[in-house]
């Protein structure tokens, strides 16, 4: 405040400075506590109703710019003497805080611990970003705001610009304008700080507005008195605060996805990913700052959701809060896995797969803390995005902790569209190994460094349907204790998991903690994922093919789906060898998606999931959604409707004795396998010994059911059984022609057969079509020919071509000639055909073909697939459908 006096004697006049309001104790003459002189005396400010409109007017009295932050709880130290103010309630148009409205000079009791303070911007701000400490760098010169030019930039500059801003330590110096190009003049370039300087005009650069840059390199930063402390990138770990110079925890009491929100927004670190508790990052040390925070998620700091004082009651250590989150996400049901998309300057963009790679995706992976790729995937797989497309390519190494940190092409990508959005899939920090296929084994998670694994105590099928949906496995098949798949080498790491089966990662459900336990190694827990399944046929091993794609479950179409993919099938639900492969939609329309893309496997896949696909997609509807029946493991031949019984009960294979099964039982069994009726009942002797369970529960059936399912069961009098008494069955074996078969496997059930010659891997070739068998003209036939039907037939491989006449001439039509395989066909109908019935051959010249897996044996084991319920069987006596 001026004030002037006149000096009538003298005429002269002279004036003095009276200074009303100060900043004490932060560290510059633009931030601290905010102090008043009244009546001759210096005091404090109350922080009740303060706010940053009050600030503003401080600010602007003090000559310090705008307001950057209205502090109370005395933040920059308690004051002494008395506490002038309280109640302040400023417009923002006042000169002088004195001039506010407030409840009385001295007249409220109000404690030093509550002191007001205020962080003014001075000459310099951060403009743009997604808190008061992250954003594009202007400084104040002429009583004009311009930005720094990039020139130079680095996190020295960064960190002076940081401590002046009253925002701690530097996380990083930005260039290119992140945070969108400013106006006006470029003030400063070629900035050279040495990290020690209290402002940046203290740095060495080029004079005032005399660089040759423009505002797509206006200067950045991003600083926090907000950090995360040990995790596994600068947007993962321990949340922890700047108070008092001091670094401290927060306490997890209250702590959920809004407030870990606005942790995320404040750092600049994009979208919560999950908000963690009990220590999850490690225990800290030190002061806890913050308990019982209750932010909306719209807050543009944690400190706005404060609703106690500095300091937590009650809490330790063992209760540090902690989070996830990123400038990058993976959109899909499944946190580890989807489309990426990435934050750029406040907006979301997808990111065309001709700009990405696999050293992309480990950095991805590595920033949301989900392991490594396990597959990258173009053209749209997890469905497209909206708005913008990044179509710049992305070049990262093998070092970067976060994708905005690698360097990225000049110039965009031409003809990228959403149909292009790239997507990859994570492994994550749980796997599941020793199952002979990555949807199968011992579970396995990873913790500070290494891998171990979890005790099977509390253990149930929630907790394995968690850990399927999270690795994007499917459904969880069943769990299994006692180190079913062996005691691994690690710790055991978790135990007394409690999932409640909506979480989407295992490590976020309750257990006893991430360390050692005293669980014995014997007790490991397995479990047994599918991303396929058979929907809605007769048994489990037959029905409508669906893939799980993340956690949402798709039909597949019949184009291009052939035995190979079949075979995989009925291997990955451990139903044996495929017995009919049916197009438009055979076991009914699904809904949802159409699995588009071509699905190539080789046959000897453990899993669908690890065929690979064709990047072009096919046009589908669910009017081709295909199906399948599968053998329930075949074995030893080709006939699908003969053979040793075996049920599945709680994903275990067993026989039945052949004292609790009938030919009643048997008919509704051929009934299910679409195989007629039952012939015979016969034992071992036919079909062997089994070698797995035996199950003796007596079946009570009509003969009229049309899956063993519907019938009874009864567990009274079970009899002592062992597999010298494993029951088999033999049915009529109807063949039934239907236009939608694709393929036909097993005599009657393949669309190929060899005859004459007593066995099932030798003999005159016939082909099934216009529902009647005929043969096939030696014009052009050669030993890859013969390879592909003698595979088709699962008869090993053909021994020569042509074969010398031995068995019988057909009479039937000569359907074809002149076929053309290259040899690694999977069945005949894949290969180079001429016209139906078009030749000009005698049936002297009939196809002969003897494989080197050569069978006699007409009746082979058959594995009837039953999935029951024991619980039920034992309360109910009757089978759940």
């Amino acid at each position: 405040m001026q004030v002037c006096s006149l000096n009538v004697f003298l005429y002269t006049f002279f004036c003095v400075f009276l200074e009303t309001v100060r900043l004490v104790g932060g560290g510059s003459r633009c931030s601290g506590r905010v102090e008043v002189h009244h009546q001759g005396q210096w005091g404090t400010v109350c922080h009740y109703r303060w706010d940053k409109t009050d600030a503003a007017v401080v600010c602007r009295e003090v000559g310090c710019g705008d307001a950057v932050e209205a502090l109370g709880e005395a933040h920059f130290g308690e004051g002494s003497g008395p506490v002038w103010m309280a109640g302040v309630d400023c417009k923002g148009a006042e000169s002088t805080l004195k001039n506010c409205d407030h409840w009385g000079w001295g007249k409220i009791s109000c404690s030093h611990r509550f002191d007001a303070g205020v962080i003014c911007s001075e000459t310099r701000r951060l403009v743009n970003g997604s808190s008061r400490c992250s954003g594009r760098v202007e400084v104040l010169h002429n009583q004009q705001w311009g930005t720094v030019c990039d020139n130079g930039w680095d996190l020295q500059d960064a960190a002076v610009v940081c401590r002046d801003v009253g925002c701690g330590e530097v996380i990083e110096a930005l260039r290119g304008g992140h945070f969108g190009q400013g106006s006006g003049q470029i003030w400063l370039s070629d900035v050279q700080c040495v990290g020690s300087e209290s402002t940046v005009k203290d740095c060495r650069s080029q004079r005032w507005g005399a660089g040759n840059c423009s505002h797509h390199q206006d200067a950045g930063v991003v600083c926090k008195a907000l950090r995360l402390v040990n995790g596994s990138s600068r947007c993962s770990g321990r949340v922890e605060v700047l108070h008092s110079q001091q670094w401290g925890t927060v306490c997890d009491d209250g702590w959920d996805l809004q407030d870990a929100a606005v942790v995320c927004r404040e750092l600049g670190c994009g979208e919560v990913i999950e908000a963690l508790r009990g220590g999850h990052f490690g225990q800290g040390s030190g002061q806890i700052w913050m308990s019982d925070l209750q932010c909306v998620g719209s807050e543009s700091t944690v400190k706005d959701c404060m609703p106690k004082r500095w300091g937590a009651r009650n809490c330790g250590h063992h209760q540090d809060a902690g989070v996830i989150c990123s400038g990058v996400k993976l959109v899909s049901s499944c946190p580890c896995s989807g489309r990426v998309e990435l934050l750029h300057s406040k907006t979301r963009h997808t990111v065309c797969d001709a700009a990405f790679d696999l050293w992309d995706a480990k950095v991805v992976c590595r920033e949301l803390d989900c392991g490594a790729p396990v597959r990258l995937l173009g053209a749209s797989a997890f469905g497209e995005g909206d708005g913008q497309v990044w179509s710049q390519e992305i070049q990262c190494g093998d070092n970067e902790t976060q994708i905005h940190h690698c360097p990225t092409s000049a110039s965009p990508l031409l003809n990228c569209s959403h149909k292009h959005d790239v997507g990859i899939i994570c492994r994550d920090t749980v796997r599941l190994v020793d199952g002979g296929s990555r949807c199968r084994g011992r579970v396995e998670v990873y913790h500070e460094g290494e891998w171990g694994t979890v005790c099977s105590i509390d253990w149930d099928m929630t907790d394995a349907a968690v850990v399927c949906m999270e690795l994007g496995c499917g459904d969880a098949e069943d769990e299994i204790r006692n180190a079913h798949f062996g005691e691994g080498t690690g710790r055991v790491l978790m135990a007394e998991v409690e999932c409640k089966g909506w979480e989407t990662r295992l490590k976020t459900c309750p257990h006893k903690g991430l360390g050692s336990h005293t669980c014995k190694p014997q007790n490991n827990v397995g479990i047994v994922c599918s991303a396929s399944r058979l929907v809605n046929g007769s048994h489990q091993c037959s029905g409508r093919v669906e893939m799980v794609h993340g956690v949402t479950w798709g039909a597949v179409c019949d184009d291009g789906f052939d035995l190979r993919n079949a075979e995989v099938v009925c291997r990955e639900l451990d139903c044996g060898a495929p017995v009919r492969l049916l197009g438009t939609a055979a076991f009914g329309e699904g809904d949802g998606q159409v699995w588009s893309e071509e699905i190539q496997c080789g046959g000897n896949e453990t899993q669908i999931y690890h065929c690979k696909t064709s990047a072009l997609k096919v046009n589908c509807s669910h009017k081709q959604d295909v199906g399948l029946i599968c053998s329930g493991a075949l074995t030893n031949g080709a006939d699908s409707c003969s053979g040793r019984v075996e049920l599945k009960y709680f994903n275990e294979w067993g026989t039945v004795c052949d004292a609790s099964w009938d030919m009643q039982a048997s008919s509704a069994l051929c009934h299910q396998l679409n195989c007629g009726s039952a012939v015979a009942v016969v034992g071992p002797e036919w079909f062997g010994e089994g070698n797995r369970s035996i199950w003796p529960d007596m079946f009570v059936c009509e003969g009229n059911e049309t899956r063993l399912s519907d019938c009874g069961i009864s567990s009274w009098s079970r009899p002592a059984c062992s597999h010298s008494q494993d029951a088999g069955v033999i049915c009529t074996r109807k063949c039934c022609v239907e236009p939608y078969y694709l393929q036909l496997i097993n005599d009657c059930h393949q669309a190929v057969r060899l005859t004459g010659s007593g066995g099932d891997c030798a003999g005159r070739l016939e082909v099934f079509h216009n529902g009647t068998w005929g043969t096939v003209c030696d014009d052009g036939w050669d030993l890859r020919d013969a390879h592909v039907v003698c595979r088709q037939l699962q008869c090993g491989t053909a021994l020569s071509a042509p074969v010398p006449t031995s068995f019988q001439a057909g009479d039937a039509p000569i359907w074809l000639s002149e076929v053309n395989c290259t040899g690694n066909e999977a069945s005949l109908s894949e290969c180079s055909l001429a016209e139906w019935g078009r030749h000009s051959c005698l049936h002297k010249e009939d196809v002969q073909i003897m494989c080197s897996g050569t069978n006699n044996v007409v009746a082979t084991n058959l594995h009837a697939n039953l999935q029951m319920d024991i619980a039920a069987r034992k309360l109910h006596g009757c089978l759940n459908k």
